[in-house]
């Protein structure tokens, strides 16, 4: 059994922005989380690399589609080189093995007679890749996402029975938890309860796609094969192309991450072709919320888009996955704020659980020979901050299991939070000074050591890389949540309280988070 999940496939129309990688990085966050449960993940990314726009962006730069398409998708796969994404497989749509499974899928649909030719007519969206059923009646209406005029068409097209699938959908919508989170189900529900209707899945004349077999002059609609990238990704270099052996190779998907606007085609349109070609359905698709900056929109035209690239060069990884997962309720619509972020970075993860380790370690070692104290009292389970780790341990594993990472990392610093006062409290700096007191202090500094331990354990998925410095100055080897596949829980073993052994010897502390400071607008 493996664990499956995947970004949307990106258009590559443009470079990254901010929205993919915000979903890259949730995806990222995911699939740490299952390898670190020991769970054998497949986590799928990569390009959507066919359709009318890529085709005109191509035109308008003096480059052929397919140069085009592979500058954009290098790109996106340096970049997520750079920001330390885990993912098992990177698909491109023009993958000459992608078109093959393209292939065997249509014939499958075809054959289960779910293919036929229809007359297509109504407005369309280059932009979205998609006709607009709701297009205003004027005679230049324009897409509301894109704020760009819509195109009349009016062509043959062969079209994929949907409607033969109205019941079944309707069931599978209803099903809880296929959609998540729960606030967008009711507007897919009323989407499908207008009736569905047929759809077309093949364009005419436009040279910039897979052909469709036994079709001359047609091309697959660019969503029917960008869809089917989730399958082919699942296939090895070594696999033959078999759509058969898919089953054998992680499918069905435990969980589809995508955006909120293209949540009909995966919740709705895509289910229905799994049905026809006799494959099994996806557990769960989610649709995020959109980022805003500063309360507004970002665009080119405003000036005011986040560059994945500047935001990694300026702030470092730990600092943007810890603002973006702790501060955005995933699932919603968020809004970055520049004084907001410096703020949560600095305060979270800077003082509260880097002051932290640095304080309670360097105490440590002056009094207990540059080593972890004896536990003593604090080895028993029913320490403040042991029952305080184990319920901290608890709401981090259920909050990630339903994507709440806001959750997560909120009981994370909540347990640092917990361990400062519990330090302050005991002031360990005054009690030394006192006769008798070094067993007590020696407990109670093991206790704030282990707690931050604790810290560094549960920060694992969220944060890897300031996890793996604070494990290393605790003599903890850091984990491996990008490789480590199907394999005993070394992470879950780690929530155990009492891990840390007395005696380990503590390096000198060095700060494992360095404060953030921006001068300038991002």
């Amino acid at each position: 059994m493996s664990y499956t999940l995947t970004t949307p496939l990106y258009y590559v129309n443009d470079r990254a922005h901010l929205g993919s990688a915000y979903t890259t990085l949730a995806c990222d966050t995911i699939a740490r989380f299952q390898r670190l449960k020991g769970e054998q993940v497949v986590f799928i990314t990569g390009c959507d690399e066919h359709g009318q726009k890529i085709q005109r962006t191509a035109e308008a730069a003096g480059l052929t589609p397919q140069a085009h398409c592979d500058g954009v998708s290098e790109g996106y796969r340096s970049l997520w080189n750079r920001w330390q994404i885990s993912h098992d497989r990177f698909i491109r749509t023009t993958d000459p093995r992608h078109r093959q499974l393209v292939e065997q899928f249509f014939a499958k649909v075809e054959a289960n007679g779910d293919v036929v030719e229809g007359r297509q007519q109504g407005w369309y969206c280059v932009a979205c890749e998609e006709f607009k059923d709701d297009a205003p009646g004027s005679e230049d209406p324009e897409c509301g996402i894109h704020r760009k005029p819509l195109e009349w068409r009016d062509e043959v097209n062969l079209f994929f029975r949907l409607s033969r699938y109205q019941s079944q959908i309707e069931a599978l919508i209803r099903r809880p938890g296929f959609i998540a989170p729960s606030s967008r189900q009711k507007e897919v529900e009323n989407f499908v309860a207008q009736g569905l209707r047929d759809f077309s899945i093949s364009r005419v004349d436009l040279p910039w796609g897979i052909p469709v077999p036994g079709h001359a002059g047609h091309t697959f609609y660019v969503w029917f094969d960008a869809l089917l990238g989730y399958l082919s990704a699942l296939l090895t270099q070594d696999d033959p192309v078999d759509l058969d052996l898919i089953l054998e190779r992680g499918w069905p998907a435990q969980l589809h991450v995508i955006g909120k606007d293209i949540l009909r085609f995966h919740a709705v349109y895509w289910p229905a072709m799994l049905l026809s070609a006799g494959l099994p359905l996806p557990e769960r698709v989610f649709g995020h919320g959109f980022l805003t900056r500063e309360g507004q929109k970002m665009g080119k035209s405003l000036g005011n888009v986040l560059d994945p690239d500047v935001l990694l060069e300026r702030c470092g990884r730990d600092a943007v996955r810890w603002y973006l997962l702790r501060d955005i309720p995933f699932g919603d619509d968020g809004d970055f704020q520049q004084q907001r972020f410096i703020d949560l970075v600095n305060n979270d993860l800077a003082n509260t659980i880097g002051n932290l380790l640095n304080r309670t370690s360097s105490m440590a070692r002056r009094w207990f020979a540059d080593a972890v104290p004896p536990a003593g009292s604090a080895m028993q389970p029913d320490h403040p901050l042991a029952v305080a780790a184990q319920s901290a341990g608890q709401t981090v594993s259920d909050a990630l299991e339903s994507l709440d990472f806001r959750t997560a990392a909120e009981a994370a610093l909540q347990l640092a939070t917990s361990a400062n006062g519990f330090l302050n409290d005991q002031a360990p700096w005054k009690r030394m000074k006192q006769a008798g007191e070094e067993a007590q202090v020696a407990a109670d500094l093991y206790a704030v050591l282990e707690a931050t331990r604790w810290v560094a354990v549960l920060l694992a998925p969220l944060v890897p890389e300031l996890s793996g410095r604070m494990l290393i100055q605790l003599g903890q080897p850091p984990f491996d949540s990008e490789h480590a596949h199907g394999v005993p829980s070394a992470w879950r073993d780690a929530q155990r309280w009492g891990f840390l052994a007395p005696g380990l010897p503590l390096i000198e502390p060095q700060p494992v988070m360095q404060r953030l400071e921006l001068e300038a607008p991002l």
